[in-house]
């Protein structure tokens, strides 16, 4: 432990995290590395950091840790979106592109930015049909064929599925089997119809691998991806649709779906880093112009176009509130959440009433940041956001003079910490509690929630809440003047 708290670097959490934000977006992975590996010591196993690192990595060429980070991002919530997009990116750049379809299919349904998971799921699709065969072609050499463009990841995987046939098993209706597979169809006819050679199925290669499982493993390969496309039907249609679009657009001139997607995706990273690089003006100006030509647009030609609608309204919000322009920004988070709710969205919903919370307590508003903080309560995903959510309600109870209620809230968030393990929400709960507890003059537990409190600061090295606290405890075992006291905190 000695070791581990020499070789812990000077900095905090925050800190590391800005500063490592910044050179990624500069482009500058090594020594963004090194910033979120420095956050991790401090605070090891941040879902935000992991995928963060993961993304140097990835773009570092570092793909085994890229993954390994992304899939530690996901460990406590498989449905966390930003881990479930770098473990995507991750699986696509090694190769595996079936097995990366699966987790841009996982992200799309989250439907958080769905414009991104989108292209992976279309980028992911091309790849795999040049893998296999985009011509499904039913000439005697398709099968060599196939096997000759497939990599090693994709044949492997091919062949890890072979089952024997059941005789007489329930087959897919032609017809339907016939627009699952699409051009994949005639290849799947064609290794059903070479089953009846039985000189050739008893035949090897020159490996030593009989024909016959290579032929089953193919048909069987066909089947499961035939059972998945099967799933995500009505994706796929979209995705089926969208290309018909493509090329109406090009005989008109249009925009293709592609490249609406990358554009799509580009401005939403440079109105997110806009934001965060203190630019919020600008954010602003480029969120609404995005938001103006993807209102111009049908519903055809941008799918999910009223989640992106509310993506927008979201950063906009988010802009306005950095400006000051605080009724602005309430409307933008309204209409967020209308469209949530309107599109069934629980984590748009989740978002948009976490951010009315924020401009309400802003202005000091507290019973409405109440109302919109509790709804948002049974939405929460993760521990860290349901400590943070917790606290932040305790704190406008305490600023509405309703003590009983605001120490509730901050024992229930520092329950939820010590769950977490997260000493820096256990300072923040502790502190929120017993100042909770002077306002309704139980000073002895105030006292000693102080003195606890103290400690988390200590070994947080944490000197501002150090003195305050002691400031604070002092006041009260001396001469318990409390109400002079408590607003050093």
């Amino acid at each position: 432990m000695d070791m581990e708290a020499e070789a812990a670097p000077v900095g905090t959490f925050p800190g590391f995290m800005t500063e490592g934000s910044g050179l990624l977006r500069r482009g500058e992975y090594g020594k963004a590395l090194i910033c979120f590996s420095n956050a991790l010591k401090l605070r090891g196993g941040d879902r935000d950091c992991l995928a963060a690192r993961s993304q140097c990595y990835l773009r570092l060429g570092d793909t085994d840790n890229a993954l390994k980070d992304a899939e530690a991002s996901l460990q406590k919530d498989q449905t966390f979106s930003k881990g479930l997009y770098q473990k995507a990116e991750a699986l696509y750049t090694m190769g595996d592109f079936e097995f990366a379809l699966v987790f841009y299919h996982r992200g799309y349904r989250l439907r958080l930015e769905p414009h991104k998971f989108l292209l992976g799921i279309e980028k992911s699709q091309e790849a795999i049909i040049n893998c296999i065969g985009g011509e499904g072609s039913s000439q005697a050499g398709g099968l060599q064929g196939t096997h000759g463009c497939c990599n090693q990841n994709l044949f492997a995987f091919m062949c890890s599925v072979v089952t024997e046939m059941k005789p007489g098993s329930t087959k897919e209706n032609p017809k339907t089997e016939r627009e699952l597979l699409g051009e994949l169809y005639a290849d799947k006819a064609y290794l059903e119809k070479l089953l009846n050679d039985k000189d050739l199925m008893e035949s090897s290669t020159k490996q030593g691998v009989k024909v016959k499982d290579l032929v089953l493993g193919g048909i069987s390969y066909l089947e499961t991806r035939r059972e998945f496309w099967q799933q995500q039907k009505p994706i796929y249609a979209r995705v089926r649709e969208r290309k018909l679009r493509q090329q109406r657009w090009s005989r008109d001139k249009k925009q293709k779906p592609l490249e609406v997607g990358r554009y799509l995706e580009k401005m939403m990273e440079d109105i997110d880093m806009l934001l965060s690089g203190d630019s919020p003006e600008e954010s602003c100006k480029k969120a609404k112009r995005v938001l103006r030509k993807v209102q111009g647009w049908s519903e055809d030609e941008v799918p999910n176009r009223k989640m992106l609608i509310g993506d927008l309204y979201s950063r906009i919000g988010k802009a306005q509130l950095q400006m000051g322009q605080m009724e602005a920004a309430l409307k933008s988070h309204r209409m967020d959440l209308e469209l949530a709710r309107q599109l069934d969205l629980p984590d748009a919903a989740s978002r948009a009433l976490e951010n009315m919370g924020r401009v309400y307590a802003s202005t000091r508003r507290f019973q409405p940041a109440i109302d919109a903080w509790e709804k948002k309560i049974p939405m929460v995903k993760s521990n860290l956001e349901k400590t943070w959510l917790l606290h932040e309600i305790g704190r406008c109870y305490l600023e509405l003079d309703k003590a009983k209620a605001a120490q509730s809230y901050g024992q229930k968030s520092l329950q939820v910490a010590d769950e977490e393990g997260d000493a820096e929400w256990q300072l923040h709960a502790m502190v929120l509690v017993a100042q909770a507890q002077v306002r309704l003059k139980d000073y002895r537990p105030a006292i000693l929630t102080f003195e606890k409190a103290l400690n988390k600061a200590t070994l947080l090295h944490d000197e501002a809440a150090q003195t305050a606290i002691v400031t604070v405890s002092g006041l009260l075992q001396r001469t318990g003047a409390w109400a002079a006291s408590i607003s050093k905190l």
